[in-house]
């Protein structure tokens, strides 16, 4: 009986070793631009590279939608991505922090998207490709009452997604 459960162990284990070959339907090597894995971080063609890399979101000054020089640094390299990336488009989220009304909030929110997107506009990005709403303040990533938290509330994020016009 032992050689029985060994002959069907080997056999198993031979069916699931044919089964591992993730890119089994492309060209044998998983591998995208530059040879990284496709739509991994270090697939500078991805959006996960965007996020990681080039940075998704931009920070502003408490009632502000000037943009910075830290602001203005990122912005470029989202304008270079995605001329680069032709076959992505762009949702700017604008962001503020809790502070005053949610009327205000909207309206600062929409002006700090809007900054963002007439500043990619300007580097070349096509207006097709880009599209604007405002959370105000209704979508913090931090919650305290503390100016850390506030001025990481105060963003615009842009969300890559596919499709050349959104």
């Amino acid at each position: 009986m032992t050689l029985l459960k060994t002959a069907t162990l080997l056999a198993t284990l031979a069916l699931l070793g044919a089964c591992t070959n993730a890119d089994r339907f492309g060209d044998g090597s998983g591998a995208g631009a530059n040879g990284a894995l496709a739509g991994s971080v270090n697939d500078p063609t991805s959006p996960a590279y965007f996020n990681a890399t080039v940075g998704d979101r931009v920070l502003f000054a408490v009632d502000q939608s000037t943009l910075t020089s830290e602001g203005q640094a990122t912005l470029d390299g989202q304008a270079d991505w995605l001329l680069s990336n032709g076959e992505y488009s762009a949702l700017i989220e604008g962001h503020a922090d809790e502070q005053g009304t949610s009327d205000y909030n909207l309206a600062l929110g929409a002006r700090r998207a809007s900054s963002v997107q007439n500043y990619l506009i300007s580097r070349g990005v096509a207006p097709n490709r880009l599209k604007t709403i405002s959370y105000g303040k209704e979508r913090p990533i931090e919650i305290c009452s503390t100016e850390a938290c506030y001025m990481q509330n105060r963003r615009a994020v842009t969300v890559i997604t596919a499709g050349a016009g959104v």
